[in-house]
């Protein structure tokens, strides 16, 4: 029903070929209509279709044998590679707003301020869609809401073909919800797939690779097709996109994990099938329950500090997702403006952003390095070390007190690095940090918060409220360093640690 609808909207599209393929003006005809009205039934349908099949049993914990750092098999090879595409759909969604801006502003005659509501618009759906995804993967299970995800991307294809601005901006809206919790879902399920040995490099290096590969691919798409067939087509690229995602689907299976605690256990022995895998102690017994040590008052001891400790890291990572959001969405879009209003070249400006930006490839790979085969705590602590020493940098940046950071490529190269390191480890560590059933809902959230940063940021931009350059890295300075802070203080150890001791302590807690 949703492909129908799209479908639909390809003749309003078509209609545009005589002149650039720019509908602004035109009137939505009847099959666009029922289109749309295809396109919600078809989602909701869908929607209901993914809901689980049988109502939730009592949560049932096995072990899975073999142990967690068995090899990877074929099956782990196929599920990376899907995971993979997913991620560099979802990537192409956002990264296309910057090559759709351009052509249609000109399109429908917009100012900078009035256009800048676009990308806020879009930032705000990608915001939202991060918390309800991570809500939705906790009750419908991580491959369900992948694909229903899916399904949205492709009946948000039809943005497209809209021929008002205000159409424009709702279908952004609705193309931000679609893809906001592709992310943070494809972590928890990798991370509840992937054997120990090999769980942490795969997932920082699989949120790499869909980062670079999204750009490119967009990148590519624009050159080849904008100039044929202008801005919309990125849009409508959509289409074919997610019709992929929903026809490799079967390929993908639900997380085993997440079927246990389900109490789907017939459906978690098939699935572990797929990876040599089997499940025995399927039924809690005494030998299966967590030890629990009573203290003098009669109240259980251990459980509760490690709650705390959840707790505070919690604070932590969302401190740290809201600080790299302002950066990223705030200090480097609004850091060439700064730099021409100092005199500089906007040549200058931009060769110099362009050269700083290549470190973000090695970044990647060193920290996904340093992070599977040194220790993911100090690897994150690290990556927020340089961010916030790329922050101060910005703010001394005229001070003579400090001439090494007069050279702009120093502070924005630390900006680069820093932030570059912290995006591709944050979910990661939030995944491996959480247990099954607020998985989910752990990395959607570190997601959206990494998202509301930018939403204040851009808010900040369009309604002419941006402070003082070196003021605003001064300010973002002071959350950084105090997540790194928390880090350190309430963050552990998830290099090489079973998942089943996250469930044992979890369990522990609830009795």
């Amino acid at each position: 029903m949703v492909a129908a609808g799209v479908a639909l909207h390809i003749p309003m599209f078509l209609m545009g070929r005589h002149t650039g393929y720019r509908l602004v003006g035109m009137p939505m005809d009847n099959g666009m209509l029922i289109g749309m009205g295809l396109i919600v039934l078809g989602v909701l349908a869908a929607a209901y279709g993914l809901l689980p099949r049988h109502e939730p049993q009592q949560a049932s914990h096995g072990r899975i044998i073999p142990p967690e750092d068995a090899p990877l098999t074929k099956a782990h090879w196929i599920q990376i590679g899907l995971v993979g595409i997913a991620l560099v759909v979802d990537v192409m969604k956002a990264s296309s707003l910057g090559f759709v801006i351009p052509g249609m502003r000109i399109e429908y005659g917009l100012s900078p301020t009035h256009m800048a509501v676009f990308p806020l618009v879009a930032l705000t759906g990608t915001t939202l869609g991060s918390f309800i995804w991570g809500a939705l993967a906790d009750v419908y299970g991580r491959r369900a809401s992948i694909l229903l995800a899916a399904v949205m991307f492709i009946g948000t294809s039809i943005c497209g073909a809209m021929p008002s601005f205000n159409w424009n901006v709702f279908m952004c809206l609705m193309m931000g919800l679609a893809a906001g919790g592709m992310l943070p879902v494809a972590n928890a399920l990798l991370a509840e797939i992937m054997p120990t040995k090999h769980r942490g490099w795969c997932l920082v290096l699989l949120g790499g690779i869909g980062t670079i590969g999204g750009y490119f691919a967009t990148s590519e798409t624009s050159a080849l097709l904008q100039p044929h067939f202008g801005w919309r087509i990125m849009w409508l690229v959509g289409f074919p996109t997610g019709l992929i995602l929903v026809a490799l689907s079967p390929m993908l299976p639900e997380s085993a994990r997440f079927l246990l605690e389900m109490g789907r256990v017939e459906e978690a022995r098939r699935t572990l099938a797929r990876y040599g895998a089997v499940l025995t102690d399927v039924q809690r017994g005494p030998e299966s329950e967590p030890a629990i040590t009573e203290t003098p008052s009669g109240k259980a001891s251990g459980w509760s500090s490690r709650a705390q400790s959840r707790f505070g890291l919690s604070i932590a990572l969302t401190l740290a997702a809201l600080a790299w959001g302002f950066v990223n969405f705030g200090v480097l879009l609004w850091l060439p403006g700064n730099l021409v209003a100092e005199g500089r070249s906007v040549g200058l400006a931009s060769a110099l952003i362009a050269r700083s930006t290549l470190i973000a490839i090695p970044t990647v790979a060193i920290a996904t390095y340093l992070y599977s085969l040194w220790s993911t705590k100090r690897v994150l602590v690290v990556a927020i070390g340089i961010t916030t020493l790329g922050l101060i940098a910005t703010l001394l940046r005229n001070s003579t007190a400090f001439p090494i950071f007069a050279n702009p490529i120093v502070p924005v190269s630390l900006l680069i690095v820093g932030t570059s390191a912290v995006i591709s480890i944050l979910m990661p560590y939030a995944a491996e940090s959480f247990p099954v059933r607020q998985r989910g809902r752990a990395t959607g959230w570190v997601a959206g918060c990494s998202k509301v940063g930018g939403v204040i940021a851009q808010a900040f931009a369009v309604f002419a409220l941006v402070p003082a350059f070196g003021i605003a890295a001064g300010a973002i300075a002071i959350p950084t360093a105090a997540s790194l802070l928390l880090i350190a203080i309430f963050g552990h150890e998830t290099r090489g640690r079973d998942l089943r001791e996250i469930e044992t302590e979890a369990l522990a807690q609830e009795a």
